[in-house]
C-alpha cells in the first residue's frame, strides 16, 4: 500500500512539473547552418526560420534562432554581396531572438583574398569558427537546421 502511495504522489508531482511547464509554454532553440553562396539556401534558411517560429509561437511557446554562416555562406551576411540583407534587417526588427552568427576564420580569409576588410551587415556578430559555433550551440541544447 505504501509503495502505491508512493507511486501515485511521484506520478501527480510529474503531471503537475509537466503541465506547469506546457502552461508556460515551451523554448525552442534553432541553429541554422548556411555554408553555401546561394540565394535559394540562404532564402530558404530565411524561410525556414520565419515558419518555424510563425509554428511555434502560434502554441505559445518561445523561439531562439541562431543563423551561423560560414565559408561561402558568409555572403549571407557580407553588406556588399548579401544577395539576402534586406529581408534579415526586416526580420531582425520582427524577431527580436533571431541571431546571425558570421565566421571569423572565413570573414579573415576572405578580407586577406581581397586585400580589404570585408563589411558585414549591422545584424551580424562575429564568431571566432562558425563550426565550433555550431557545435557549441547544439552542446547548449539547441536543435541543428541545414537547408
Amino acid at each position: 500500500m505504501k509503495r502505491l502511495q508512493t507511486l501515485m504522489i511521484s506520478l501527480f508531482s510529474a503531471f503537475f512539473l509537466i503541465s506547469a511547464a506546457h502552461a508556460e509554454g515551451m523554448t525552442h532553440k534553432i541553429a541554422v547552418h548556411v555554408n553555401q553562396n546561394d540565394k535559394k539556401v540562404m532564402n530558404m534558411a530565411l524561410n525556414n526560420v520565419q515558419n518555424l517560429t510563425k509554428y511555434y509561437t502560434s502554441k505559445g511557446d518561445k523561439v531562439i534562432v541562431e543563423v551561423v554562416a560560414y565559408g561561402p555562406g558568409l555572403h549571407m551576411l557580407r553588406s556588399d554581396t548579401s544577395p539576402v540583407k534586406d529581408r534579415i534587417e526586416t526580420m531582425s526588427l520582427a524577431m527580436p531572438t533571431l541571431k546571425f552568427s558570421a565566421c571569423g576564420n572565413t570573414h579573415r580569409k576572405m578580407t586577406k583574398k581581397s586585400g580589404k576588410k570585408v563589411p558585414l551587415i549591422s545584424e551580424a556578430s562575429k564568431v571566432p569558427s562558425g563550426v565550433v559555433r555550431l557545435i557549441g550551440l547544439q552542446e547548449q541544447g539547441y536543435s541543428y537546421i541545414k537547408p
